[in-house]
C-alpha cells in the first residue's frame, strides 16, 4: 500500500488513519510459512509540531513448528511499531528515522520488514519441551523410549578407557 504523505508533511495537525491487510503468504522462515492468513495493520500517521510519526499494530495468527519436537504451533501475535518519518537525513548512518523519498510511503515494505524482524528466532511448544529422542525419533513429551540414554561422543570415547583402569 503506497501512502501519499505530501499533504501530511505540509499541514501541522493532519493525520491519516491506517486500516488494511497485508499478505505475507510468500514469506518462509526456515521450513515454515508463518502467515497463511493476511496480517491486519491498523494505526495512524500524524504530523504534530512538524514531526511526522507512524504508529501502528500488526495482528495475525502465526503458524510455527517447535524447534525441539517439531509439533505445530498456532498462536495469535500482536506487534506494535512506531517510526518517525522524514523527507531526508543529513547523516547516512542514522537508523532512527524512516526516509520517505518523494513523500510516498511504501507501508507494505516497511511493515513486512518490521514483522519479520519481530518474529522469534527459536519457537518452542512449551518452555520445558523435551524434544525428540536422537536415536529413535520418539517425541519425548508424549512418551518415553527404551533407547540407551547415555551416549558418549565418539571423539571423547577414548577418554572413557582411562577411567576403566
Amino acid at each position: 500500500m503506497m501512502i501519499d504523505l505530501k499533504q501530511l508533511f505540509e499541514i501541522v495537525g493532519e493525520s491519516i488513519d491506517i486500516d488494511c491487510c497485508l499478505s505475507l503468504s510468500e514469506v518462509k522462515l526456515g521450513m515454515t510459512n508463518p502467515f497463511t492468513e493476511p496480517v491486519h495493520l491498523s494505526g495512524k500517521i500524524t504530523n504534530r509540531a512538524g514531526i511526522v510519526t507512524l504508529n501502528y499494530t500488526a495482528s495475525a495468527a502465526a503458524h510455527h513448528v517447535c524447534d525441539r519436537c517439531l509439533a505445530p504451533i498456532n498462536t495469535p501475535v500482536v506487534f506494535g511499531f512506531e517510526h518517525i518519518l522524514v523527507k531526508q537525513v543529513n547523516d547516512d548512518s542514522n537508523d532512527d528515522f524512516i526516509v520517505v523519498p518523494n513523500l510516498v510511503l511504501d507501508l507494505d515494505e516497511l511493515a513486512s520488514s518490521d514483522i519479520i524482524l519481530e518474529l522469534p528466532s527459536k519457537v518452542l511448544c512449551k518452555e520445558d519441551c523435551k524434544g525428540l529422542c536422537p536415536t529413535c525419533g520418539v517425541n519425548l513429551n508424549e512418551q518415553s523410549c527404551n533407547c540407551t540414554q547415555k551416549r558418549i561422543d565418539p571423539r571423547l570415547e577414548i577418554l572413557s578407557k582411562l577411567l576403566e583402569n
